[in-house]
């Protein structure tokens, strides 16, 4: 991966809908190297994927709450059980496995208290070898996730 597709990355992580002439004037190519120069980071698997950033209060999910799960026992099993489960949760919008304890940490978009208090009755309690649950609710969403810092000079890990 060179400048020119960390360029692209960069300016498709802003505006993943920006036409394919526009982002080769921005980064100094002709439409047709542009567009190969896309297709090739999709088939590559660089790029996974577009969506649409969806503000939470439109959809009724802007009740955020980070949940930290702990598992007994820690095996194979549990954890390949554990994780198949929660991807049947519609609440739970974010999941990772963690080095230390916590064993997880979800992040759960819902409406309000109440329905998070049903959530965690009716899917967070019955979740797999779940050992302990703690939540905290978040009050503001400081910084988003979603975008991966990308510089031109840095090299691509293999």
């Amino acid at each position: 991966m060179d400048t020119l597709d960390r360029e692209i990355l960069d300016l498709l992580q802003t505006d993943g809908r920006l036409p394919n002439l526009e982002l080769a004037h921005r980064v100094g190519l002709s439409a047709s190297p542009c567009l190969r120069r896309v297709r090739r980071l999709e088939d590559e698997r660089i790029i996974v994927g577009y969506r649409a950033v969806i503000d939470p209060r439109a959809v009724g999910r802007s009740f955020d709450v980070l949940v930290y799960i702990d598992l007994s026992p820690i095996d194979e099993s549990t954890i390949t059980a554990f994780e198949s489960a929660v991807q049947d949760v519609e609440d739970i919008v974010e999941c990772h496995r963690m080095v230390s304890k916590p064993d997880y940490l979800l992040r759960v978009a819902v409406a309000d208290l109440a329905a998070y208090e049903r959530s965690y009755i009716t899917h967070l309690a019955t979740l797999p070898a779940v050992s302990r649950i703690t939540s905290q609710i978040a009050m503001k969403t400081v910084k988003p996730g979603g975008r991966l810092p990308i510089k031109p000079n840095e090299r691509r890990n293999k």
